[in-house]
Parts: structure tokens; sequence; C-alpha cells
């Protein structure tokens, strides 16, 4: 980003124009009321999307400028412990009766005739 002299915008300056954007968006989304939201939170968020989309680790290190790709592992590790807290939080259909697939005689026909 570049500020209005042309040159690269300072932290603060980014941090105004975050302020600025938070305020628009908090008319249209009132759940953003009270949250911390800060350039760093915007690069990390940039991060995880990028990772879940299928983005190769060494394209997100060098857009997040890591000097190295083992710095960025950090966010395959969250993304793995989000999804074993997803997985805990889904109960088992049947927790006391295992349930085994019967196959259909129409598909035992079907696989009969291959």
């Amino acid at each position: 980003m570049h500020n209005r002299a042309g040159k690269r915008m300072s932290r603060s300056g980014v941090e105004d124009r975050l302020h600025v954007a938070l305020a628009v968006a908090k008319e249209k989304c009132p759940s953003l009321t009270g949250r911390r939201v800060s350039p760093h939170t915007i690069r990390h968020s940039m991060a995880m999307r990028f990772l879940q989309s299928g983005v190769d680790m060494t394209v997100i290190a060098l857009r997040l400028g890591h000097a190295s790709p083992a710095t960025t592992h950090n966010y395959v590790e969250a993304d793995l412990e989000m999804k074993e807290a997803a997985l805990r939080r889904v109960a088992d259909p049947s927790p006391n009766k295992p349930t085994r697939f019967r196959a259909t005689d129409n598909l035992l026909g079907f696989l009969r005739g291959l």
C-alpha cells in the first residue's frame, strides 16, 4: 500500500486505514463491535484462507515475507488443530452399535455380472 505521497505506508497509516474500514464494516456487521482486529489479524486470516484453499506453503511464505517456509508450518499445525477440534465436537451417530455394510441384491447381482 502506498500513502498519498506515493511512498510506502507506515504501520500507523495501515492501522488508521483499517480503523476507518472497520467503522464502515461495523455498520453492516455489528458482530465486529468489541472485537480486536489488527493488521496482524488480517495477515494471519489471509494465511489461513490461502492454506485452506490449497495454496502452496512456499507461496504463502513468500506472500508473508517469511525467510523460510518452515516458519509458515505453524499455519498447517493450527489448521490441523482446528480440524481435530471440529471432529471432537461431532458426536458418533451410534456409539454403542457398530454398523456393518450390507450389500443389496441389486448391487451383488451387478458385481457378479462384472
